[in-house]
C-alpha cells in the first residue's frame, strides 16, 4: 500500500529532496515573514480595547500554532520510526525538536510580553500557559534522551517513545480555554462562521502563520540534511559528494582528507 513511499525512506533521495526543497522554502519564508510583520506592526489599526499591544499576536500567535504543528510532526515521524523502523524517520525527530522548541520559547515569551500589561504580571499559573510549557519540557526531554545513553539506538527509541505519548498534552493546550476558566482569550481566528478579528488584523495573521509553517519546513530540511550527512558518512555516496565538493572548491583541498 505504502510501497510508492519506499524511494522516499533512502537517505541519500530525501538528501536530495531537501536540498532541492529548501532555497524555495526559505525564500518564501523571508519574504512572508518580512510582509506580515511590517504590515501587522505596522499598518494595521490599534485595538480598541489593548491598544497597539495587541501587534504581538503577530508573533505569539503563528509561533504558538507552530510549537503545536512541529509537535505533531514530530511525533508522526516517531510513530513511524517506532513502528516501521525507518531511520531517516527517527533523524527527521532530532531535527524538528530544537526547532520545535524555539517556537515553544517564543510562544511563551511573547505570551508573557502580552500579559504584562493585560494581566498586571509577567506569569500566572493559567491552563493555556502551563500546558504550552509542559510542551517546552517535552521538546527538551525529546532533545535529552536522544544522547543520555551510550547505546545510540536505544536513546533514540526512548526520545521517540517520549515523542508519542507527549502528544497528549496536544489537545489540552487547544482546549485548555474552553474546559476550563482562564485568563487567555479563546479562539478568534478559527471561529470562520462569526470572526472576532476584524479582517484588517486577520489577513496579516494569516500570512505570518504561513510564514512560520514555511520556516519550520525550510529549517527542518537543512537540519535533515545535515542528521543525513553526520548518520551516512561512511556511505560511499556520502563519500562521492564530498569529493565533488572538493573538486568544485567549496572545500580545502588539504581539509579534503577530514572532510571524507
Amino acid at each position: 500500500m505504502f510501497k510508492w513511499l519506499d524511494p522516499y525512506a533512502k537517505p541519500e533521495t530525501l538528501y536530495r529532496i531537501c536540498g532541492l526543497w529548501f532555497p524555495w522554502l526559505m525564500t518564501l519564508a523571508v519574504l512572508t515573514l518580512l510582509l506580515s510583520t511590517v504590515w501587522g506592526l505596522g499598518f494595521t489599526p490599534a485595538d480598541y480595547q489593548q491598544g497597539d499591544s495587541y501587534r504581538i499576536i503577530h508573533i505569539h500567535v503563528p509561533a504558538a500554532i507552530w510549537s503545536m504543528g512541529a509537535y505533531s510532526s514530530m511525533a508522526i515521524a516517531a510513530f513511524i520510526a517506532l513502528v516501521w523502523q525507518i531511520k531517516v524517520a527517527q533523524w527527521a525527530v532530532g531535527a524538528i525538536a530544537p526547532i520545535g522548541a524555539v517556537y515553544t520559547l517564543i510562544a511563551l515569551l511573547t505570551g508573557m510580553a502580552w500579559g504584562k500589561p493585560m494581566w498586571g504580571t509577567w506569569w500566572v499559573w493559567d491552563a493555556r500557559l502551563t500546558s504550552e510549557l509542559i510542551l517546552l519540557f517535552l521538546y527538551l526531554g525529546v532533545i535529552a534522551l536522544s544522547g543520555a545513553f551510550a547505546d545510540r539506538q536505544l536513546g533514540a527509541k526512548a526520545s521517540a517513545l517520549l515523542a508519542v505519548v507527549g502528544v497528549v498534552n496536544l489537545p489540552i493546550i487547544h482546549f485548555s480555554v474552553e474546559w476550563w476558566n482562564t485568563l487567555h482569550q479563546g479562539a478568534t481566528i478559527t471561529k470562520f462562521a462569526k470572526p472576532s478579528i476584524d479582517p484588517s488584523m486577520l489577513w496579516p495573521l494569516l500570512l505570518g502563520i504561513l510564514g512560520f509553517a514555511l520556516l519550520l519546513a525550510a529549517l527542518t530540511c537543512l537540519r535533515l540534511r545535515t542528521a543525513i550527512l553526520l548518520n551516512e558518512q561512511h556511505r560511499p555516496w556520502v563519500r562521492a559528494l564530498a569529493q565533488q565538493s572538493v573538486h568544485k572548491g567549496s572545500v580545502p583541498q588539504t581539509n579534503a582528507g577530514r572532510g571524507v
